[in-house]
């Protein structure tokens, strides 16, 4: 199950480019009911992968996820850092060197996500990250049961997580900082689920433009 070389790179470099392109906009939404450091973590997470993209790509998936997990534990800090290194974390123990066919991500990311619920202790509509990831998930599977084509499931994929970080603005926070303000959260996106969204879409280009070569 080895890592097509261009493709891992690609993802590393879109998802480090979406984020600073939207660094400005995310850090105002942090701003406004967080802490204000999301990108900074993010970031300082994103870049200690980045320079690990070359040994990443020799591997197969299980391990590169792993690897990716352990760098995002040990570099971001923070919630973020501790959830996200849990999805990868999960995700590689999840695929248990299978095949990786979309079925399989599929059951793969899944797990991943109920992975972040539990350590999150947090559900969908609580204004978090989990927000876009449960229903990015949830479409995953159903493409796979649908044996849905590849650039229907790309386009769905993007939609559907731009839809889960939309919805976000008008929920009350329960989750971090952003639950003390109360009903004063809402009418603002929440942070992490914009970052996960833009992250989501950015692999979803690259891997449409890597399928069209």
């Amino acid at each position: 199950m080895q890592i097509i070389p261009v493709l891992l790179p690609k993802m590393i470099e879109a998802i480090a480019d979406t984020i600073e392109q939207n660094a400005e906009e995310v850090t105002a939404l942090d701003q406004a009911i967080g802490d204000g450091d999301h990108v900074i973590n993010l970031q300082r997470g994103i870049e200690a992968v980045r320079a690990k993209s070359t040994e990443l790509s020799r591997l197969d998936w299980a391990a590169a996820w792993q690897k990716i997990g352990m760098t995002l534990l040990a570099t971001m800090g923070g919630a973020s850092g501790s959830l996200f290194g849990t999805l990868f974390i999960s995700m590689s123990k999840a695929s248990d060197e299978q095949p990786l066919d979309l079925k399989t991500f599929a059951a793969v990311f899944a797990e991943g996500v109920e992975a972040v619920k539990k350590r999150g202790k947090a559900q969908a509509g609580e204004k978090t990250m989990l927000d876009v990831l449960i229903p990015v998930a949830e479409s995953l599977q159903q493409a796979a049961a649908d044996s849905a084509a590849l650039p229907d499931l790309l386009e769905n994929v993007s939609r559907v997580a731009i839809a889960g970080m939309e919805s976000t603005r008008d929920m009350v926070a329960t989750k971090g900082r952003a639950s003390f303000l109360e009903e004063r959260s809402k009418g603002h996106i929440d942070a992490g689920a914009k970052t996960s969204q833009l992250m989501i879409c950015a692999i979803a280009d690259v891997v449409k433009e890597v399928a069209q070569q």
